[in-house]
């Protein structure tokens, strides 16, 4: 079975800095694109930032020129690095993948990670 666990989360104070990390498993072919997402109490889930196999990035508004997205693809690995957080930062951020195992493509989520900066 494919499987994504987040990895990273934690307490910090405003202005500092997290790494997180969302490592994949299982008879995975191909990855198309992955991302991570945020959601909040209380509001919907959010897109932060995306990346293609081919390097291409996406970014939220809220989240340009302070969280960089990367990818390994020989390791299936893709990371969030967030600079300069703030308290509106604070989320459960969700790994997403489209992947491909055996003949099927489809998207494929993380459990999720908890990022809390403190005010």
């Amino acid at each position: 079975q494919v499987q994504l666990v987040e990895s990273g989360g934690g307490l910090v104070q405003p202005g500092g800095s997290l790494r997180l990390s969302c490592a994949t498993s299982g008879s995975i072919l191909s990855i198309y694109a992955m991302g991570w997402y945020r959601q909040a109490p209380g509001k919907q889930r959010e897109l932060v930032a995306s990346i293609t196999s081919g390097g291409r990035t996406n970014y939220a508004d809220s989240v340009k020129g302070r969280f960089t997205i990367s990818g390994d693809n020989a390791k299936n690995t893709v990371y969030l690095q967030m600079n300069s957080l703030k308290p509106g930062d604070t989320a459960v951020y969700y790994c997403n993948a489209d992947l491909v195992t055996g003949s099927r493509r489809g998207d494929y989520w993380g459990q999720g990670t908890q990022v809390t900066v403190s005010s």
